[in-house]
């Protein structure tokens, strides 16, 4: 069992930048893949940015360019740097570990993962 515990959320003007922490239970690095996901009321969670263990990183299309995933495997953390936040950046967002088991999945999906922290507010106003 992993836990995962999410931190560094809050309410930031557009244009600002946040960083957010996932702190791990348990060494990371068998893990296949780590991800950031977001939920935005009443939407559906949507994947934001993956991190597989070879380091290989993958970005939505509305991120891309503005957010950074990294990993210190030595911490057992993972990372997201938030930079350009925009009002629909608004959401609760989530860091997910799967087991390199439901491969099938996409990255973006989140079926393919088994453990999930707890969320984190973030508040973009304009």
């Amino acid at each position: 069992q992993v836990h995962l515990v999410e931190s560094g959320g809050g309410s930031v003007q557009a244009g600002g930048s946040l960083r957010l922490s996932c702190a791990a239970s348990e060494y990371t690095d068998t893990n296949y893949c780590m991800a950031w996901f977001r939920q935005a009321p009443g939407k559906e969670r949507e994947g934001v940015a993956a991190i597989d263990r070879l380091g290989s990183t993958y970005y939505a299309d509305s991120v891309k360019g503005r957010f950074t995933i990294s990993k210190d495997n030595a911490q057992n953390t993972l990372y997201l740097q938030m930079n350009s936040l925009k009002p629909e950046d608004t959401a609760i967002y989530y860091c997910a570990a799967d087991l390199g088991r439901r491969t099938w999945y996409s990255v973006y999906d989140p079926r393919r993962y088994y453990f999930w922290g707890q969320g984190t507010q973030v508040t973009v106003s304009s």
